[in-house]
């Protein structure tokens, strides 16, 4: 029997090697982060869009909630208040740091002056190396079944093992993983804990639209498609009337500009775009999800998503 991998990240040690991935913009809040750190998981905040003093009431809201539990946050590089965000939950005592979408040198400095672990989303092993040579705590491997902004076109399957060889930090499986045999099948091929953010969203405690939680209810196999983010990168998302326009050149405009990001290709407001599906209006923005949502098809409390993949899990191996 396999067992379940022991991941430590710098310090810190989760009872189960479970991260709740950070889905931006408002997906990944308190309740959530803070019901998988009680879980035995890391629970993690997605900070990217938040102002400086709610991702301080989210941070402190989810100790609440999570006890002695590990709360991290994940911030996008490609945020223009990457630096101010970062500092901001250092000064909180952030348990650790998950950064995607650009390479940050000075990330690593923080972290080691101020003992928080770093953990980069890399999508190949390159990456990878680098981030271990600059102070990596532990590295995120995803490939392009994840939901969200991506880094590669390439299978979480090909790209984990090639990082697995080249860096002796733990190494944390995401893209796809939505039940206890996608856990199995990445343990199998080297990983040391798996990043899953989709099947978070359909948990009670993600406060995320009813509208929003519908549509990954209803979503099948073929109502996940690539679109273009104004972030510069490819993104994964359910198929909708905004995508359709979009892919046709009819997106809306941004009317206003908040310079969210440090670049932007102004195609359409991704902040907005966000920031409506999470509300409920689904039909005027991007939902992101990974490519394995039709996989899900109940909406359960956190502890018993923990349950079942434990179970799922001890089946698989």
């Amino acid at each position: 029997m396999l067992k379940l991998p022991e991941l430590r990240i710098g310090n810190l040690a989760p009872k189960f090697p479970i991260i709740q991935g950070g889905m931006a913009v408002r997906v990944s809040t308190a309740p959530l982060a803070g019901a998988v750190a009680k879980a035995g998981g890391i629970g993690i905040i997605a900070a990217t869009g938040m102002s400086l003093e709610e991702l301080k009431q989210e941070i402190r809201e989810a100790r609440k909630i999570a006890g002695d539990g590990i709360i991290g946050i994940n911030i996008m590089y490609a945020a223009r208040q990457f630096a101010d965000l970062v500092h901001t939950a250092i000064s909180e005592k952030i348990d650790a740091v998950f950064t995607g979408a650009g390479f940050s040198r000075d990330i690593y400095r923080w972290g080691k002056e101020s003992g928080v672990p770093i953990v980069p989303i890399v999508s190949s092993a390159k990456a990878a190396r680098m981030a271990e040579k600059f102070g990596a705590a532990a590295v995120v491997a995803e490939g392009t079944e994840a939901g969200g902004h991506l880094g590669t076109d390439r299978s979480v399957k090909e790209i984990l093992p090639e990082i697995k060889e080249k860096v002796s930090i733990p190494v944390i499986a995401a893209g796809g993983v939505v039940t206890g045999q996608d856990m199995a099948d990445m343990v199998k091929l080297g990983a040391d804990g798996v990043q899953m953010a989709t099947r978070f969203v359909m948990s009670e405690e993600c406060t995320v639209s009813d509208q929003f939680k519908e549509m990954y209810m209803n979503a099948k196999e073929d109502d996940v498609v690539l679109i273009k983010s104004p972030v510069g990168l490819p993104g994964r998302a359910l198929n909708n009337p905004f995508v359709k326009a979009m892919q046709n050149g009819d997106a809306p405009r941004p009317e206003t500009c908040e310079n969210c990001l440090k670049e932007c290709s102004r195609d359409y407001c991704i902040m907005k775009a966000l920031t409506n599906s999470c509300e409920g209006k689904v039909n005027e923005g991007v939902v992101f999800s990974g490519i394995n949502v039709h996989k899900v098809n109940d909406i359960l409390p956190v502890s018993k998503i923990f349950d079942r993949l434990l179970n799922e899990y001890a089946v698989a191996i």
